[in-house]
Formats: C-alpha cells, sequence, structure tokens
C-alpha cells in the first residue's frame, strides 16, 4: 500500500463529538480466575463504495464616425474546485495515513512468564509516547524471528485501565505457545500520552494499533512477515479495521467483536435489558451518534455516507483469514454481530470461520480453554505453517485448515479418495455442490473434490455449482 502524509489538519473537520468516549461497555473485565473446563459448543464451521472566459461587448453608446468599436475579451476569474474532504472516520482516511511506527524501547523488565519474558514497552504513534505490555519467548529464536500477535483489548474505563492488569490469562495463552504478544494501550490510558477518544466516533485508537503493528516490524526478534492480531469487543472493532488497512496483518482472531457496520449498532446494539435509562446531558456517550447524524443523516437516508465507515463493506480487501468466536449468551455485545459478520464474509467470497458458545458471557469465560486453544491453532496454521497472502489469491482457491486433508471424486465421503490436499499447498477451486459444502479443484491429476469443513477457501464468490461432474464410488 503506498505510503501517504498524514494530515492531522484534518481531523479538526470533525465535530468535536467525535473525539469523546464512545459506546462503552465492551471490556475484558471478567478474567478467569481458575481454569475453565471447556463444555460443548455449538460450532458454525465456514469454507465452511470551469467556467469558460466570456466576452463582454463594449457599453451600447453611439460611436463616432470615426471610431469602429472593437468588442474585447476579458477573462474572468474561473473558480476552483474544492475537493470533498476524506471523513476522518472512513476506510479510505486510514488507507491514505502514514503508519511509520518507531523503534520499541524497553522501559522496565517484569516478571516472567512460564517461558517468556515480559516487558513494559513504549512506541511513538502520532508524536505521542504509547505503552504496551510485550511477552518474548525465551529459547532458539526461528531463523526469520519469532510470529507476533498484536493484542487489542476491549473496553475498560481509561481512568481504571493498567498495563499489567486485566486479559492476564488471554495474553499467557498466546505468548506461551511461541508467540511474541504486544498489547498496546490505546492514548489516554495508562501513561501513554494523548486524549481516550473512543473507537466508534474517532480514528485514534486504530491509528494507535497501527503503528504499534508498524514498530513491531523493526523489532529485532520479530519477523514482519509473520503479524496476526487478536481483537476481544471494542478491540474486535479495531482488528477487522487494521485488516482492511495494512496488507500485512496476516491472520486475525475476534471474540465477542463489535464487527458490525454503523448501522448495525445503531439499529442492532441494544446492551443488556429492561427500559432505557433517562439520558444524562453531562454524559459524553454516544455523542458520536448525535454528532455523526445531525451533520450526515441516519444510515438509511445517507446510506453511501455511511458505508463508507465501514469496515464491513471492504472485506474484499481482507489482509487474511479470520476466526471469529461468540457466546450465544453474551449481553455486552450481542452475537448478532459475528453472525451477520460471518455471512458477509461468506458472500464476499473470503476466508472466515465462526464457534458459537450457548451459555457463556462476554469473556468467554466458561469455554475459555476451547476457544484459546482453536485460537492458537488457527494462528498456528496461518503464521507459523503458511502464511495466507489474500492479495496474491486473486481466483478461487482453496487451503488446508490443518494437516493434508482427502481428496475425494465427487462431493460426498461416499466417493473414492484420489489424492490429498498437503498443509503447504493450494489448489485452483472450479465448482461446487449446489449447497457450497464440497468444492471442486483442479488438481494436476484432473478433477477432484474436498470438503470445505477441512479447507479455508477465498475468492468463491463467482464459483459455479459443477455437482454433475463426480467420479466412481466407494464400494
Amino acid at each position: 500500500m503506498p505510503s501517504r502524509i498524514h494530515t492531522p489538519t484534518l481531523r479538526t473537520l470533525i465535530p468535536l463529538g467525535l473525539l469523546i468516549l464512545a459506546l462503552a461497555a465492551c471490556g475484558g473485565r471478567d478474567e478467569p480466575t481458575s481454569t475453565p473446563q471447556p463444555t460443548a459448543v455449538a460450532v458454525v464451521d465456514t469454507v465452511a463504495p470551469t467556467a469558460t472566459p466570456t466576452a463582454i461587448p463594449e457599453p451600447t453608446s453611439t460611436p463616432l464616425p470615426t471610431t469602429t468599436p472593437t468588442a474585447t475579451l476579458i477573462p474572468t476569474n474561473t473558480p476552483t474546485p474544492t475537493a470533498t474532504p476524506v471523513h476522518p472516520l472512513s476506510i479510505s482516511y486510514l488507507r491514505e495515513q502514514e503508519f511509520p511506527g518507531s523503534d520499541i524501547v524497553i522501559e522496565q523488565t517484569l516478571a516472567p512468564g512460564s517461558n517468556y519474558d515480559r516487558y513494559y514497552a513504549s512506541y511513538d504513534s502520532e508524536g505521542l509516547k504509547q505503552y504496551g505490555l510485550l511477552t518474548v519467548p525465551r529459547g532458539t529464536k526461528p531463523e526469520s524471528g519469532w510470529p507476533v500477535i498484536i493484542f487489542n483489548h476491549g473496553y475498560i474505563p481509561p481512568s481504571q485501565y493498567r498495563t499489567t492488569e486485566r486479559y492476564v490469562a488471554y495474553v499467557d495463552g498466546f505468548a506461551r505457545s511461541g508467540y511474541i504478544v504486544f498489547r498496546p494501550d490505546y492514548r489516554g490510558h495508562d501513561q501513554s500520552e494523548g486524549f481516550p477518544s473512543g473507537a466508534y466516533g474517532s480514528p485514534d485508537y486504530v491509528i494507535d494499533v497501527l503503528n504499534a503493528t508498524a514498530s513491531m516490524k523493526r523489532y529485532p526478534d520479530a519477523d514482519p512477515g509473520r503479524i496476526g492480531m487478536w481483537g476481544h469487543s471494542m478491540g474486535g472493532w479495531i482488528t477487522l479495521r487494521s485488516m482492511v488497512t495494512d496488507p500485512d496483518i496476516k491472520a486475525g482472531v475476534i471474540w465477542a467483536g463489535v464487527v458490525g457496520s454503523y448501522e448495525d449498532l445503531f439499529t442492532r446494539w441494544r446492551r443488556g435489558s429492561g427500559p432505557t435509562p433517562t439520558p444524562n446531558p453531562t454524559s459524553t456517550r454516544g455523542r458520536w451518534r448525535n454528532s455523526l447524524t445531525s451533520a450526515y443523516g441516519l444510515p438509511e437516508e445517507n446510506p453511501e455516507f455511511w458505508r463508507t465507515l465501514s469496515a464491513n463493506y471492504y472485506l474484499d480487501d481482507l489482509s487474511g483469514p479470520i476466526e471469529l468466536h461468540h457466546a450465544a449468551g453474551d449481553t455486552s455485545v450481542p452475537i448478532v454481530l459475528s453472525e451477520l459478520l460471518y455471512e458477509q464474509g461468506q458472500a464476499a467470497g473470503v476466508p472466515i470461520d465462526f464457534y458459537a458458545y450457548p451459555g457463556d458471557n462476554h469473556n468467554i469465560s466458561v469455554n475459555f480453554n476451547t476457544a484459546m486453544s482453536r485460537s492458537v491453532a488457527f494462528f498456528d496454521r496461518w503464521l507459523k505453517q503458511q502464511t495466507l497472502d489474500l492479495a496474491d489469491s486473486d481466483d478461487p482457491t482453496a487451503f488446508s485448515r490443518g494437516g493434508a486433508v482427502n481428496l475425494r471424486a465427487g462431493p460426498g465421503t461416499e466417493f473414492d479418495i484420489v489424492g490429498q490436499l498437503a498443509p503447504s499447498q493450494t489448489l485452483p477451486i472450479i465448482g461446487s455442490n449446489m449447497d457450497r459444502s464440497w468444492w471442486q479443484v483442479q488438481t494436476p491429476e484432473g478433477l477432484a473434490w474436498v470438503a470445505d469443513s477441512v479447507t479455508l477457501a477465498v475468492r468463491t464468490q463467482t464459483v459455479p455449482v459443477a455437482e454433475e461432474a463426480a467420479g466412481p464410488i466407494s464400494e
């Protein structure tokens, strides 16, 4: 993506209300206090927008007999068209910015983890000194460097947030699995400089995370080609926006994410139950909604504008596969937001998985071990075993989710096995059965079929139905 000059003065165009804290119930507040046991989980598997100089005549008067009147061309001033500014909340605005990051500075060495070291570290974002929690595995570093996970936390009141607290078990799950983990504090949190503007009415938190990502690319022990991103709740919003902006984020996992479009936030996000409380006139919450709707109208009145703000309309540009986790009983962020993103991802033909956990909470505490093991396996597949670059997958392509998977003569397990798709191999998709549960692929030996439940398929929206091309059935 070409670098562009960052123009901070453009953001002065946002009404003041855009820079105030917004939707506030998305925190990772309930840490598992003990190792929770996995319970039965409902699983949904995926592949699953001059004027022309004017001739001005002389005044009409009776000319002298000896004078011939001459029309004189007098150039007029041509107004210069004024370009409409790109809105600072739009995806286009993010793509126009430059995210140079900085060197990571170790500010303090903390108590180590089981097989990794912990540090209080800093970096630069838009001239502001930002802090974060950094973990680095011990042991023999891979030749290219350790793979990295950028960890985006959910909403915690900035005045209560502390870098070394919250999400301890979550960070540990990735850190002890052989990943550098960097959990950036957003501006205005703990010791980080700047004003905590919120995530939904300001681009600031996404900018901080993208600068953190750029900084990790410069970290000596990190592999800049193997960077993933994890986000919880509000951090899921940040993760999705980051992944349609920065092509270097190779995979993303989102737990209980605020991953709906802006119109979905307006119509589908009703936290908790009971009567709507009387608005507090001194509260800063929700001002971004009023400011935007006053200037641009409601989403149904001005859909083109609102679509420019939502990452959901840019999924074709997703930088890597995404795995969604959400509890069916989540009372903070409704599971419907993840369900909608899953459907949108499938329609866009991008690789997306979804796991639902009935009877669990916003932090997926009951099924923590199951969700964490799935998340680690997902990152292992796409950051350790094979880096998936969606920019290289312009055509429908199948990848193995894990190990080698069977290729069959037809769309179903009753057909003969005719080969295997290796973990490092990709195959072009040329067709599917009616319900898209099997993909017809082209192999060097001929046509074959592979189940979507064991593959991750990309760019599949144009794949035709080809169920009639089936081979022999096993006896």
